[in-house]
């Protein structure tokens, strides 16, 4: 995962007649992690929507190696994963059957490499329970999961540590270290400092 960049260029975007983004700009390379911290309100979740394609800016550019992403959108929206506030997974399928699932679509995998992912965010245990039965500490666990089985380059998370007690916050700081060693990029929407442990090479505050 060499070589890879994201860039965001003068980015605006509103929200009725709010002006939300307001020129944001960054530079991200192989083996760097982007912190964006600021009140309820200021555009967090606006700017990973907009990063990862989801939402459209009124200016401004992104580009993935160099490229618009709008150039090749479905491929660009194959080198990232993205994780919002709620856990994409469906209520009556188990954890395994949800990663089974929704990884599937991505890449091939097999029942083992389900099975020691959920070992290695500790929801081995309740691998086969369905997932409405889960509380939301759990859920979040089988997200990180589905984060880690995706291999995608580009992480965009929002508030990824929502729910997770004092070991998982302290799982997600490793899970993101771990990705930019191999390096990877992460984009990660916080309301406070991720756990000590993750290289956050860059902050960026978003403003009322």
């Amino acid at each position: 995962m060499s070589d890879l960049t994201l860039q965001a260029e003068n980015l605006h975007s509103w929200r009725g007649d709010r002006h939300v983004l307001r020129g944001v700009s960054f530079a991200l390379q192989s083996r760097e992690c982007l912190q964006v911290t600021g009140p309820n309100g200021t555009g967090k979740t606006t700017l990973l929507r907009t990063l990862a394609g989801l939402a459209h800016p009124e200016e401004g550019e992104i580009r993935w190696r160099g490229q618009g992403i709008r150039g090749d959108l479905r491929a660009f929206q194959a080198d990232l994963a993205y994780i919002g506030h709620e856990a994409p997974l469906k209520p009556d399928l188990s954890a395994t059957e949800n990663l089974r699932f929704w990884i599937g679509v991505r890449r091939r995998l097999g029942p083992e490499e389900i099975a020691s992912t959920l070992n290695r965010v500790g929801a081995a245990h309740w691998g086969d329970r369905p997932v409405r039965t889960l509380s939301a500490g759990q859920k979040r666990r089988v997200t990180l999961a589905g984060l880690m089985l995706t291999r995608a380059p580009l992480w965009l998370l929002d508030e990824p540590t929502t729910n997770l007690d004092t070991a998982g916050q302290r799982l997600v700081a490793e899970m993101i270290e771990e990705h930019l060693a191999t390096g990877g990029l992460v984009v990660a929407a916080v309301h406070h400092e991720l756990p000590r442990g993750a290289s956050l090479v860059h902050r960026l505050e978003l403003a009322a």
